[in-house]
Parts: C-alpha cells; structure tokens; sequence
C-alpha cells in the first residue's frame, strides 16, 4: 500500500535563486514548523522555509503556494506584499481574531486550523506539487468479443507512445485478462499491482505511484496479480486514476467487456474509448452488446477493425454495421504469439502492422486532445 510518509520532509531555507520554485512556508515557531513539514511529508513534497516577513516577500510572487504561521502574519501583512492567489494563513486557534485580521490583510484564502484541517491542507500542497487536475490524455481499449486483441492493442498504444517520448502508464482494468505485466515481460518486476491499491481513498501521491508501479522499456503498468482479488471500488479506480492522470502524459485503460463501476468510472473519464473488432460477422454481433453498454458512458466511441476477415468485411462494413466512425482497419501481425510467448511487448517492432495502427491512432488522440484542451 502506498502510505504517506512520516518522515520529516526535506527543506531548506528560502533563498531568492532558487531554481525550482517549492511551496513556502513562513514560521519562526519550531513546533508548528514540525506539523507543517510532516504534512508536507505526507504531501510528497519539499518546501523553502522563510523565518521572518523579509525573507518570505523576496519569493512572494514566485511560489506556488504560501502557507503562513500566525505568528508572522501580522509582520508580513505590514509589508503589503502583492495580492495573489494560493495564501493560506495557519493558526491553532479558530477564535484568535488577530488571525483572522492578518489573513484579511493578507488576502489569504483561508484560515486553516490545526488539527482538523491537517488533510486539507496536505491535499493543497500536493496539489501545488503535482497539479490540482491531470491533464494526460486518457484513452480507454476495449474489445467487441472474447479474444477481439484488446489487450494487444493498448499494450502497443503504450508502448508507441513511450518510443514517441510521452511519459505513459498503461492501466489494466479486466481482473480476469490474465495480468497486462504478463504482456510487456515484467511478471517478475517487483511493485505495485491493484490489491494493493485496493484501499485507496482521498489523494494519492502521483509520484509515488509511478514509481512504483513495475515496467519495462519505459512504459508503466497497473496490472492485476494472479489472486483471489477481481473487483475494486469505483471509489478506488477513481482515486488511482487521478494519480495517474497527475503522473503521465498518456494513460491507456485496459477495459472489461462487463464494465463493473469502476470500469465505468474509467470509460467515462476517456477522450476516446476504441472498440476492437476482428472483420467477423459473429464478432460483429457480440460487439453491439459492448456498445450498448459503452454508449452512456463514452463520449467519443470508435471502431478498429482487425482482419484477417474470412467473410471479405471490410474496416468500413464493421464500422458501418455498428453505427460508429472507423479509427482504422489493422492488418495482422505476424509471429505475434512467438514475441509474446517471449516477453516481447506487442508494437515493439517499429515497422510492423501494429506499430504503424498505433502511429496513426496516436496521432488523431493527440490532435483531439489538443483541440479539446481549455
């Protein structure tokens, strides 16, 4: 489980050359510095630490967020620093009205109080860190029938991003696909799979996650293990899957043809889920079922098609046949089942069919998620 550490968090005192702005926080009391680092600690991040109202208003407006000691408050608000926004000013009295005067005067957005407001304020300075929203591009893989290449094709999506030089994660959804560590040969990597995020509540840390989740050739995987667990909550995947969006440029969801809720949660959250349906006509008909099902939930739903087909269906027929556009038809990958029997990542080779697909797919979801970005 990731757990937030109890360590006391690295910081150092406020210089205006720092290179790499951190949260600020402005104290001359020992013990409430204490509390304030080891939220910082539980945060998953550094701070600067500014000992008197000077120090602190030489980096006022460079930081990303200002947590203030009522102790120094009144010192700092008499130096009339700029307005800004992320000024929070902390107090362990919620009836001192010398404090509630100085965040006033100070434009602080809130007067926190110590204890009870010890998570929020470890929720905003992970969210200084790390971003209050991620802003990767999410895309969910899904297949239209048992052994449609679902698995396959979002493992290759992944692993093309990666040689593209995005920073992805590839999250698998199906507790019953078999392990997509199986998939990219990292069965034995030492990390984190599902049952031990099973518990997940609140925040967790991005860079935690992601560092310890297992990979290989550069890619990240949240995969299952070979346990007794087959379901986590929607609260849960909810909670994982904003670290994960925090974490990456890219993230890939592995989805189940029986959505549970938090397959659900997921497909709701993707720019664009991709249906994969082999050219069959029985395919076909069972992969209406999965776009009954996906319909709410997707805004943005598109077919590939992967022939061979036996029935001369074309990408365009599947398509046409379930009322969606076409991303593409896929031809077939030769020796496939040889390099996964090898631990070879499916799209590893460049100039194969797969990797081609992926090139193109990955190319439309970056111009959509350009377009659609605020």
């Amino acid at each position: 489980m990731l757990r937030p550490s109890t360590n006391r968090s690295r910081h150092t005192d406020v210089s205006p050359y720092s290179s790499t702005p951190r949260p600020l926080v402005v104290t001359a009391d020992d013990a409430l510095l204490d509390d304030l680092l080891r939220l910082a600690a539980a945060a998953g991040t550094d701070v600067d630490v500014a000992h008197d109202p000077g120090s602190a208003r030489a980096v006022w407006a460079s930081v990303p967020i200002v947590i203030v000691g009522a102790d120094q408050a009144e010192g700092l608000a008499h130096l009339a620093p700029t307005r800004r926004h992320s000024v929070y000013l902390v107090s362990r009295d919620r009836t001192d009205p010398a404090a509630w005067r100085s965040a006033v005067d100070l434009g602080a957005e809130r007067v926190a109080v110590l204890p009870d407001d010890e998570s929020w304020l470890a929720d905003r300075l992970a969210d200084a860190t790390e971003g209050e929203t991620g802003n990767a591009l999410v895309a969910g893989v899904i297949g239209g029938r048992g052994g449609a290449g679902a698995s396959v094709l979002a493992t290759a999506l992944s692993v093309t991003a990666c040689r593209r030089g995005l920073s992805t994660m590839l999250v698998d959804l199906d507790p019953i696909g078999g392990g997509l560590d199986l998939a990219i040969g990292a069965e034995e990597t030492v990390g984190l799979r599902w049952p031990d995020l099973a518990g997940s509540r609140g925040r967790l840390s991005a860079r935690a996650l992601r560092s310890e989740l297992p990979g290989r050739h550069g890619l990240t995987v949240l995969s299952w293990d070979r346990g007794d667990l087959f379901a986590v909550a929607a609260e849960s995947a909810q909670v994982v899957l904003a670290a994960a969006q925090r974490a990456c440029d890219f993230v890939v969801l592995d989805l189940p043809r029986r959505l549970d809720p938090a397959a659900e949660k997921a497909a709701s959250a993707c720019l664009t889920v991709l249906l994969v349906v082999p050219a069959e006509v029985r395919a076909v008909a069972a992969a209406s079922r999965v776009v009954a099902s996906l319909t709410p939930l997707a805004s943005d739903l598109r077919v590939v098609s992967r022939g061979p087909s036996r029935s001369r269906l074309g990408g365009p027929d599947v398509a046409a046949a379930l009322d969606l556009p076409l991303a593409l038809h896929m031809a077939a990958e030769r020796r496939l089942t040889d390099h996964l029997d090898r631990g070879e990542p499916p799209g590893l080779h460049e100039r194969g069919p797969l990797a081609v697909a992926c090139n193109q797919i990955l190319d439309d979801l970056l111009f959509d998620h350009q377009m659609s970005a605020p």
